[in-house]
């Protein structure tokens, strides 16, 4: 097997935790929709936003020990402790008897989401990492498509607590898997040698990059680097997170990552997506025809996010996050406009309901394009080693923060005001543009290590448009200019 092929496949086997991820945003419409679980639990609607947002709440905690827990007992015993904490949250969410079983199981779950962290950019040769990174939030998506159509088929074939049992059980099966398989799979090589463990580092590098052959060229260099590098980041490495605060370029870079993750939940996907049911209801579409649609929805994510993996470098970052998020903001308008005017007692689910369907489906395609994956994508390429790990740490419990924050309000909004709710969506995907036009530079293709020097300088501006912040545009243009043309030579070298 070719080592990139081999590389991918160890890839694609860490990032199933995405897969439970993006399984459960799916699966959550059809459970608090479905009308056993109504039956069983009568449950009000706060109720409802705490089996929702309990998950993300435990994967907030879950991240904050992931990196703790990672350095301590290595990439693979901390995906093994995750898919085990999955697997006792999702059992006891399954067999639940009473709503507080299911928020116990739902907590346990998202903790074990958490701790799911990958190890996949450390195990990627250069020349494949961007696509290997990618697949978190691709992976992500197959995991929503998977529940969209197990959740429907359950729904229109079952009828008694099966219609959410069995959807909920069936994601115990690939975290069943990844706890059986995890430990045959290659440590991170970067582990074994921060851990005095660097022969067996060395063998590992070769096995990924080589075939075995401990003294290919590449492979030394590479092993190598990493050596030099974790010297440096154990005399340099941010010793506390308050030093993320104190310096003003970190400072500046995890203000950044943070108000993007942030920024994701507020365009409103998490709303659509746990709560798709209770949405499309308010324009009189059937729970069965919502989940359907949803399936369908999650169909043209995938194809998005495909899209995005294979035209991120030629687009660049900044323009399709403000041109993504000024589309999401249209199509909101259209999606407030429509519920306002046409209330299920209209009798217009009909006309108005294919109308607002196409409009959601136009809304995902956008959101699957730009936004999801550049909320991964930058904050893991704007931070140098001194801050990766801890303002990585930071911004992705922002995301889980803020995606808990809108899984338990939107249900008792949605009761509460109605169509009004969502003019919130609208005003935040126009508030992320123009806050994003104003204080996101452009980091296509500019090298990691010229991030702190060019783009992050202390001297640089905030505010990345007028005349100043030219000259920083320009210098980030010429790194990334000057990095494509040492890839070439190096093509060359070894042709």
């Amino acid at each position: 097997m070719k080592p990139h092929t081999y590389q991918f496949l160890v890839g694609v086997f860490a990032s199933v935790g995405s897969v439970l991820y993006g399984y459960d945003l799916g699966v959550i419409a059809g459970v608090v929709g479905s009308t056993s679980y109504d039956e069983l639990f009568h449950a009000t609607a706060a109720q409802n936003g705490a089996v929702v947002s309990l998950f993300t709440g435990g994967a907030f905690f879950g991240a904050m020990f992931a990196g703790p827990a990672g350095d301590a007992l290595g990439r693979r015993l901390t995906i093994l402790v995750g898919a085990l904490l999955f697997l006792l949250g999702g059992a006891i969410q399954t067999a639940a008897q009473t709503i507080n079983y299911l928020y116990g199981g739902r907590a346990i779950a998202g903790l074990g989401v958490g701790f799911l962290t990958m190890i996949i950019r450390e195990i990627a040769h250069p020349s494949i990492r961007g696509r290997v990174t990618g697949l978190q939030q691709f992976m992500l998506g197959i995991g929503a498509f998977l529940a969209g159509w197990i959740s429907w088929g359950c729904f229109i074939n079952l009828t008694n607590s099966g219609q959410w049992r069995v959807p909920l059980g069936i994601q115990n099966l690939p975290a069943l898997i990844l706890a059986a398989l995890i430990l045959l799979f290659p440590e991170s090589p970067r582990w074994l040698v921060d851990h005095d463990r660097a022969d067996e580092g060395l063998v590992t590098l070769a096995k990924l990059h080589s075939n075995g052959d401990i003294h290919d060229p590449w492979v030394q260099a590479e092993f190598a680097q990493i050596k030099e590098t974790i010297t440096f980041e154990h005399e340099h490495e941010a010793k506390s997170y308050l030093e993320l605060f104190t310096n003003p370029s970190a400072f500046r870079r995890l203000f950044l990552a943070v108000s993007i993750q942030a920024s994701i939940q507020m365009t409103g996907v998490s709303a659509i997506q746990y709560y798709s049911v209770t949405i499309f209801a308010q324009i009189g579409i059937s729970a069965d025809n919502a989940l359907k649609y949803q399936a369908i929805n999650s169909i043209l994510a995938l194809i998005a996010q495909a899209a995005c993996m294979l035209l991120i470098d030629k687009f660049g970052r900044r323009p399709t996050l403000i041109i993504g998020n000024l589309v999401n903001c249209v199509m909101f308008v259209v999606v407030t406009i429509l519920l306002a005017l046409f209330p299920p007692d209209t009798g217009s689910g009909g006309t108005a309901g294919w109308g607002f369907i196409i409009v959601t489906w136009l809304y995902n395609i956008s959101f699957s394009f730009a936004c999801g994956p550049l909320s991964w994508i930058i904050p893991a390429e704007i931070f140098d080693t001194h801050t990766r790990s801890k303002g990585v740490s930071l911004a992705t419990m922002a995301s889980f923060a803020f995606n808990t924050l809108v899984g338990q309000v939107t249900s008792v909004a949605v009761a509460s005001v109605g169509w009004r709710f969502f003019v919130l969506f609208a005003v935040c995907n126009f508030t992320n543009a123009v806050f994003f036009y104003l204080v996101l530079p452009e980091t296509k293709r500019v090298p990691l290590e010229q991030m702190s020097t060019v783009v992050f300088a202390r001297e640089a501006p905030w505010v990345v448009v007028g005349r100043r912040a030219r000259l920083y545009r320009a210098q980030a243009a010429a790194a990334a200019v000057e990095a494509d043309a040492h890839e070439v030579e190096l093509k060359k070298e070894m042709a």
